[in-house]
């Protein structure tokens, strides 16, 4: 090698094979830049060698993404400084590294305390203003808030609060990009868009590189599944989702929101999920702009819950589930003041009712510990999940957890219900569900307790692929699609549009070198 920030790989680094999906990848060295100079030396290396790069930041990742298909891991986590502040049209922008711990962002902008070392004078100037302004937030709330804000934007994440706020990427104004061949792009909202389908970008280096993007049309849901392509489309969006496959993202500015004056939450119960969902469709109109959330909950996810909180010390602060609740919504309500909240509150109540719910049985949270027990009890399903798959892959390893990410039309919410519960039901599968049922956008997690049953599930997801696909949903709308969903992808797009996704990745890695295995497959990679 001729970069000595690349290393061979040793079995201190076995962590850095995995991602949470649980698969396990392989590779021969390694390299942790912690600047953009260096992750430049480290890639241009890459591409002399003919190394194939695996880019991996917390490794948080649900669809193998950052899992190595041999060559370099390039690992960001050393990259988390953050490195300016700005204004733009009255919004905070910070402008940080992709290894920020999005944990630590959501601390430092609360306390409005940030390492400063090495801003520069506009830099410091915002700050002031920031410190004495009202209270600011990054929206983005994917569950895993141990994810780094390179991953977040490599997949385009979202969370529960993106009912409201939308991914990741609405809150990203620019990046810095280091593509495969070494050559670096700094791009910035507004500043370079496609005309019609076909792109121009001109590095810093003054290489140019012409694109013709692909003809699909993406659904019009939640969606993170392939390349956000559409008509004079900006050149940001590109790289916001892009699953490691098109560059290395060395720098990001993100945007800051204002923080709502008033931000409650109910959980509410229910006795069945066709409740649920009436619920839902009758509270999404309803409560309009001032509803940040809609989080589902099926009996399975609180059987488990009642279950670790009876069985493991570690959940004995869950609160206590009734054994008449069935299933539960939570709702997060984002208002201008108190008032309005309670205003919305009663309305909560009322809908819940005529869904066929009962007052008595919901659980409000108007501070910020009421706020902490009711996510403590949202984090602890996939927690609890991933503790019971690990428990029996030590009996059988070929058994992993099965989830699903898959989105519809709001019309189609009862329908996408329904099928899974039927599916599910007719092949005896263990299984559990939750998630965003305002963005019509459900986990469903099938838990095999044998090689069958997860030979079994894998074969339940493809259908259901093919079936969301016909609604006019989206095959992942918030994980990416990684390695594990790539068959899916086919699915939804078709192979002509697979084509056009591999041409785009070929013009930007021309010795596709980048993120092998992720979308789709390269043919032995190299182009064609």
């Amino acid at each position: 090698m001729h970069s000595d920030l690349i290393k061979p790989f040793a079995a201190e680094y076995a962590e850095y094979l995995k991602d949470e999906s649980r698969s396990v990848g392989a590779c021969q060295y390694v390299a942790f830049p912690r600047s953009h100079d260096e992750a430049l030396e480290v890639l241009r290396t890459a591409y002399d060698q003919d190394l194939p790069v695996t880019i991996q930041g917390g490794r948080t990742g649900l669809a193998a993404g950052a899992v190595p298909s041999g060559g370099l891991i390039v690992n960001t986590s050393r990259m988390d400084q953050v490195l300016g502040m700005s204004v733009r049209d009255g919004l905070y922008h910070l402008r940080l590294q992709p290894g920020v711990i999005l944990s630590r962002l959501r601390k430092d902008i609360e306390s409005r305390r940030l390492d400063t070392a090495g801003w520069d004078a506009g830099s410091l100037q915002a700050l002031e203003a920031f410190k004495k302004d009202k209270a600011q937030f990054f929206t983005p709330d994917p569950t895993e808030t141990s994810a780094l804000l390179g991953g977040m934007t490599a997949c385009n994440a979202s969370g529960a609060r993106s009912y409201k706020y939308g991914p990741v990427r609405g809150h990203i104004h620019a990046l810095r990009v280091i593509l495969p061949t070494g050559h670096p792009l700094t791009l910035e909202r507004g500043r370079v868009r496609a005309k019609g389908r076909r792109m121009e970008l001109v590095c810093d280096d003054g290489f140019a590189l012409c694109l013709d993007l692909p003809t699909f049309r993406m659904p019009d849901t939640k969606n993170a599944s392939g390349y956000y392509i559409h008509d004079d489309m900006d050149a940001v969006d590109l790289f916001i989702g892009s699953d490691g496959t098109l560059g290395l993202i060395t720098e990001l500015e993100i945007i800051l929101r204002p923080m709502p004056g008033a931000v409650w939450g109910v959980t509410c119960f229910f006795a069945s999920e066709d409740q649920a969902v009436d619920f839902v469709t009758a509270a999404r109109p309803a409560l309009g702009a001032d509803a940040a959330a809609f989080e589902y909950f099926d009996p399975h996810a609180l059987d488990i819950l009642r279950s670790q909180r009876a069985n493991n010390p570690a959940f004995a602060a869950l609160p206590v589930i009734d054994p008449a609740y069935g299933c539960a919504v939570y709702t997060e309500l984002h208002c201008t003041d108190e008032q309005a909240a309670f205003d919305r509150l009663m309305a909560v109540g009322d809908l819940m009712e005529a869904a066929g719910g009962c007052q008595d049985h919901t659980w409000v949270a108007r501070t910020d510990t009421d706020r902490d027990k009711l996510q403590f009890f949202r984090h602890a399903v996939p927690e609890s999940v991933n503790m019971l798959i690990d428990q029996r892959r030590r009996i059988d390893p070929v058994i992993t957890k099965l989830g699903s990410d898959m989105s519809v039309p709001d019309a189609c919410l009862r329908q996408v219900t329904q099928m899974y519960r039927q599916d599910l039901a007719e092949a005896g599968l263990e299984y559990a569900t939750w998630g965003h049922i305002g963005n019509n956008h459900l986990h469903v997690n099938i838990l095999p307790r044998s090689a069958d049953d997860y030979s079994r599930g894998k074969a339940l997801f493809a259908r259901w692929a093919e079936a969301v696909t016909r609604m006019g949903g989206a095959v992942s709308a918030e994980h990416g699609v990684g390695k594990l969903k790539a068959p899916f992808l086919t699915i939804m797009y078709g192979q002509k549009h697979i084509d056009e996704m591999r041409a785009l990745k070929l013009a930007v890695d021309p010795k596709g070198l980048y993120g092998i295995g992720n979308l789709f497959s390269l043919k032995g990679g190299a182009a064609q």
